[in-house]
């Protein structure tokens, strides 16, 4: 069972810069399609801020995009999102999403999740 734990979440000033983590345990990211982070703000529904296919090809929500930038070190096992520019409407719990294709094409994906690491960007 792969388990994913985000980090890097925290308090900063409009403006300034977060770098979160994202370590994966019992798996390797390298065999997942795609690895994604999600946002969720208070009493708004999750989306998608930034993706990444097993082959490398990144993809942003349009309005992080020039700010943020995903990348992953597959020697540690651990995808990042580096943000910079933060606005308060970056504000959300941010979560770590992997996405593992099934052999069996009937079968359902699997998909993991990790808790969520708290950023609040403060104007």
């Amino acid at each position: 069972q792969v388990q994913l734990v985000e980090s890097g979440g925290g308090l900063v000033q409009g403006g300034g810069s977060l770098r979160l983590s994202c370590v994966a345990s019992g798996g390797s990211i390298s065999d997942m399609n795609a690895m994604t982070w999600y946002r969720q703000a208070p009493g708004k529904q999750r989306e998608l801020v930034a993706s990444m296919a097993s082959s490398g090809t990144t993809s942003y929500l349009e309005s992080v995009k020039g700010r943020f930038t995903f990348f992953r070190d597959n020697a540690k096992n651990t995808v990042y999102l580096q943000m910079n520019s933060l606005k308060p409407e970056d504000t959300a719990t941010y979560y770590c999403n992997a996405v593992r294709l099934q052999l069996n094409p009937l079968s359902s994906p699997m998909n993991y999740w990790g808790k969520g690491t708290l950023v609040t960007v403060s104007s």
